[in-house]
């Protein structure tokens, strides 16, 4: 069996480590880097350059399946190829190009540029093999919007060679940690309920790893208090490991999610956690077993929470050591290789 994976930047890394898990299970498999543009810009000629190399590329590889984790152009060439198409989907694509289309509407060239990107997605979803959408929350939503399409969850895998205890970084203690990017509102404005609990734990540090466009948003709300410190971006994962090996909580504020890597990460450094019960979430916790899932906007339920795990380092130490058990059985390479292997297999009878 050959397979050709096609990766944006971003989820690389991940990409990589399960090409290494397929190659342990005999099948040959190929990773290449899709380059993610805009449908109409002044590089549309590099654009269709490397839509020429990735005709290319799966011609002279000639797999028998291809999976990408962008509906854009590799997809298109992979249909055009008759080959069959997977599209691992990690996030509400809908929602979110609605909300970039809200943002844009009073910009015509913008309008077109969204609506082209939609289109060349809807083509890739609605003429590919299988979608794997990486919870069910995501599922159940697919299966809603094409319901004769085949679907399967395909959990992520993490390599947790990558998330034992690091150097650890000089922080104060007792602290939360935040490790969480800034670049969609909808997700990133949950953190503008901090105030409330900053107020009420004087005496415990909270620590931001991340950044992006609305950072400065959140941060000019924050950096009035003495016990928020924005520590900006992280080598990854280097230091973010050794950040995660110093905090004693981990924290997840957000409005719009699926399956955090942060929080499979974070468990795996048996940290308890507690998170926005938002999206895909609740799948990456066992509630009141590896750490607490919060209502969206409800402050109390973090006072509570937070109190209670402060108070209880015995409780602390117990969940952590769950998390990790947890994502180690639920969340490993292994299992992700499997199932891929299983789905192509079911695709070609």
């Amino acid at each position: 069996m050959k397979i050709l994976i096609a990766s944006s930047t971003g989820f690389l890394p991940h990409f990589n480590e399960l090409e290494k898990e397929l190659k342990k299970s005999n099948i040959d498999c190929k990773i290449i880097i899709e380059y993610y543009y805009n449908a109409i810009s002044s590089k549309i000629t590099h654009r269709y350059r490397k839509k020429r190399e990735y005709r290319k590329i799966i011609r002279e590889f000639n797999p028998d399946f291809v999976i990408v984790d962008s509906a854009f152009d590799f997809g298109l060439e992979a249909i055009s190829a008759n080959k069959p198409l997977l599209i691992l989907l990690r996030g509400d694509f809908w929602k979110e190009r609605k909300l970039i289309f809200q943002k844009v509407k009073k910009l015509p060239h913008r309008i077109l540029n969204v609506w082209l990107i939609n289109n060349i997605a809807e083509r890739c979803y609605k003429n590919s093999s299988m979608i794997l959408p990486v919870c069910k929350y995501l599922q159940d939503m697919v299966e809603k919007k094409y319901p004769d399409k085949p679907t399967k969850v395909l959990h992520i895998g993490i390599n947790p060679t990558h998330w034992n205890h690091g150097n650890g970084m000089d922080l104060k203690h007792p602290c939360v940690g935040l490790v969480q990017k800034a670049n969609i509102w909808d997700k990133t404005k949950e953190m503008l309920i901090l105030p409330k609990i900053l107020e009420k734990f004087p005496s415990v540090e909270f620590y931001w790893v991340g950044d992006g466009k609305y950072s400065e948003e959140i941060i000019s709300v924050l950096n009035v208090y003495k016990n928020f410190h924005w520590l900006g971006s992280l080598t990854y994962p280097e230091k973010v490991r050794d950040f995660l090996s110093e905090i004693d909580i981990f924290a997840l504020f957000s409005g719009l999610d699926m399956t955090p890597l942060s929080i499979l990460e974070a468990s795996l450094m048996c940290k308890p956690v507690v998170a926005t019960n938002i999206g895909g979430i609740s799948e990456t916790i066992k509630d009141k077993e590896t750490g607490f899932l919060v209502e969206e906007g409800d402050y109390k339920q973090w006072i509570n929470h937070l109190h209670f795990l402060l108070d209880n380092p015995d409780k602390v130490k117990m969940m952590g050591e769950q998390g990790r058990k947890f994502v180690l059985e639920e969340f490993n390479l292994e299992s992700m290789t499997k199932n891929i292997i299983s789905y192509c297999k079911e695709i070609s009878e």
